[in-house]
């Protein structure tokens, strides 16, 4: 039994959540995979998976079995891009991971530009709002938007954005312009679930926190789908300064409550501490951070 190769496929079974998703992703038959992992657990003397037919469970032994495998596999790729001279030069896939709207609207257009620097870097941006485990889903740097927990993960600091309550001026001319967070219980309001609750918004005045109770006549998962329902007047939504920006200028949202902002959330690149740092990290880190950082100062902070 090829031991490494048995733990590339145990990896590969956790990480997609399935052993025919494992084997889609290695090339491998559905049988193969089956059997190097039998195999693996026959040597180890120990079951290293709960098998059903919905989905793949890790056993307590499985569990620390897996992360001495990732400890090992990733030892053995950083040594092989070193001997590929991933370390002299840019080179290689680069993964990072974004919010959807940031991600499109900003993190792209620098990726771009970055390709067109770096031709021997490919990249492959995973757009999602779901904050991925960068170890587990093998993502070299995410953006993130918010306070950072304490981690292992090293941060470099963009910028900030504000949390905005806005509406269409025709919205505002029918039902008033809200002066005061508690008047927000008089209006319709349109939650994006992922920074506000669909009963309650916070907000923040002379340094005192304020909860005011909103009624939700739309929630929403989609932060664009928040902002084209106020656009077309349903009512009054909250999200990032940086995704009405548009919006705002064109004069189809008028930003409303701002003596009532909340303290602004840090925007920041994060990635795993590690040893060497591969260049191809460090080139996007160099060539994304100015302009990252230029396009939070235009575009996010008016």
């Amino acid at each position: 039994m090829d031991r490494l190769d048995a733990m590339t496929v145990f990896r590969a079974a956790v990480d997609t959540g399935s052993l025919s998703a494992a084997g889609r992703k290695l090339g491998m038959p559905l049988a193969t995979v089956s059997r190097k992992l039998a195999d693996l657990e026959a040597h180890l003397k120990a079951r290293l998976l709960n098998r059903s037919t919905r989905k793949l469970t890790l056993t307590d032994a499985g569990q620390a079995y897996l992360i001495a495998c990732k400890r090992i596999l990733d030892d053995i790729e950083e040594t092989e891009r070193g001997v590929a001279g991933e370390f002299n030069a840019p080179k290689g896939e680069l993964v990072i991971t974004a919010p959807i709207l940031f991600g499109r609207l900003h993190v792209l257009p620098v990726t771009t530009d970055f390709l067109r620097a770096y031709p021997d870097v490919d990249v492959r941006l995973a757009f999602g709002d779901r904050v991925l485990n960068l170890l587990e889903e093998h993502v070299d740097l995410a953006l993130r938007i918010g306070e950072l927990p304490d981690s292992t993960l090293v941060a470099t600091r963009l910028g900030t954005t504000r949390r905005v309550v806005c509406a269409s001026p025709a919205y505002l001319a029918a039902h008033g312009e809200p002066t005061t967070p508690g008047e927000l219980a008089q209006h319709q309001c349109l939650t994006f679930e992922a920074i506000s609750s669909a009963d309650a918004w916070r907000f923040r005045k002379n340094g005192t926190e304020i909860s005011a109770q909103v009624r939700s006549r739309l929630v929403v998962n989609s932060a664009d789908a928040a902002i084209e329902a106020a656009i077309v007047g349903l009512g009054l939504t909250r999200v990032l300064c940086y995704q009405v920006e548009d919006a705002r200028r064109a004069g189809k949202l008028k930003i409303v409550l701002g003596d009532y902002e909340s303290a602004p959330a840090p925007v920041s690149l994060v990635y795993q501490r590690q040893g060497r740092l591969p260049l191809k990290v460090r080139a996007f880190l160099d060539f994304a951070t100015p302009r990252l950082r230029a396009r939070l100062a235009e575009h996010m902070t008016t």
